[in-house]
């Protein structure tokens, strides 16, 4: 690496609330998508490297999850009702800090969309919100 830096790693977690099926394999490869490199269970060193570099040249902080993790739900489910809840939540688990770094976005689908258009979104419902509807 030619400058110094650290790590971090990250927990993802989508939930879709929806009266239609959707596989959890299908919110699973969006949170994956989202981060600045893929995750694998067991690497050989030379892995290990390709890996570390990937994710320095793609780096992206909770709050870049998070938006790519909304856009994603946004992009892949353009047939799901309006009334649908998002919520897109990142923790990154620091290594040089006493404290995590947590992003975290909710939201009605209709008004993602809106958002993402580049309208107004207007309110943003929360799970409390999505629950009492």
């Amino acid at each position: 690496m030619p400058i110094a830096t650290h790590n971090q790693r990250g927990e993802a977690t989508l939930v879709l609330g929806t009266r239609e099926h959707v596989p959890a394999e299908r919110l699973a490869a969006i949170a994956e998508a989202s981060m600045s490199a893929p995750i694998f269970t067991l690497l050989k060193r030379a892995d290990e490297l390709h890996v570390v570099e990937q994710a320095h040249a793609n780096p992206r902080f909770v709050e870049d999850v998070v938006r790519e993790m909304v856009s994603g739900v946004v992009e892949q489910f353009p047939e799901l009702e309006d009334d649908a809840f998002v919520q897109a939540h990142q923790r990154n688990f620091e290594t040089i800090h006493a404290h995590d770094v947590i992003a975290e976005r909710t939201g009605l689908l209709g008004e993602l969309r809106r958002e993402l258009a580049g309208g107004d979104g207007g309110a943003h419902a929360s799970l409390d919100d999505w629950l009492r509807s």
